[in-house]
């Protein structure tokens, strides 16, 4: 795996993609998982919904920045992924997540190729930058699709460790037994096709578990204001 896409996926790394909970805060308030042993239906189902949509994304980013591209290329990547992605919760994290990652990133590798995306997309979707930032360091698609697969699910666990107490050794050697290969083969398999072909699986649970924690927290932000 290339280092590029280690240290975008290192909690280190000033991007924010590791902080998203990616729903569990919901979940966890629903009490739909409580324990250890509720983890792995949840982040299976992550990795293999919205942790695919993202590897995908992630990896024909990474296989365009390694090419010579058209004028507005990047502009129809982010929008065929924010069409992916229904809830505007999600699309949010996913842009502020992605902005953070394209300030940090093009002081790490500075390029003219990230110099045209965030021309194009000022708040590029998360997944769109960070492949962009392994294709211009050297990485290959795979490379990028596992940087973002495992964001999917180390950020879930962890929000799992914080909310519920749980063991991090038993949430880690969950995320350690996940098949995150064969989910990023697939994604970088389609690596070079058309970005309106690209995969679309959807996640209907968790874009509703976003939408619900985001109208949470505004109501707790104007009960706090008033």
């Amino acid at each position: 795996m290339d280092l590029s896409a280690l240290i975008l996926a290192d909690s280190r790394f000033p991007g924010g993609g590791h902080v998203h909970s990616g729903g569990l805060e919901e979940v966890v308030s629903r009490r739909l998982v409580r324990a250890v042993r509720d983890l792995p239906g949840f982040l299976s189902g992550r990795l293999r919904t919205a942790g695919f949509l993202a590897a995908v994304f992630a990896a024909a980013s990474a296989h365009a920045a390694a090419r010579s591209v058209p004028s507005g290329h990047w502009s129809l990547l982010d929008a065929e992924l924010d069409a992916r992605t229904p809830s505007l919760a999600q699309r949010e994290a996913s842009r502020a997540q992605g902005r953070g990652t394209a300030r940090a990133g093009r002081i790490a590798w500075p390029s003219p190729v990230l110099t045209a995306l965030v021309a194009e997309t000022p708040r590029p979707h998360h997944p769109v930058v960070l492949g962009a930032l392994v294709g211009v360091a050297g990485g290959s698609p795979h490379d990028a699709a596992m940087a973002v697969a495992y964001l999917s699910v180390s950020g879930p666990a962890s929000a799992a460790v914080r909310l519920l107490g749980l063991d991090p050794f038993a949430v880690n050697a969950v995320v350690a037994r996940l098949d995150l290969r064969s989910v990023c083969a697939d994604a970088a398999a389609v690596a070079g096709d058309d970005p309106a072909s690209l995969p679309s699986p959807g996640s209907p649970a968790l874009d509703l578990f976003a939408e619900a924690h985001a109208r949470h927290h505004q109501e707790e932000v104007r009960l706090f204001a008033s």
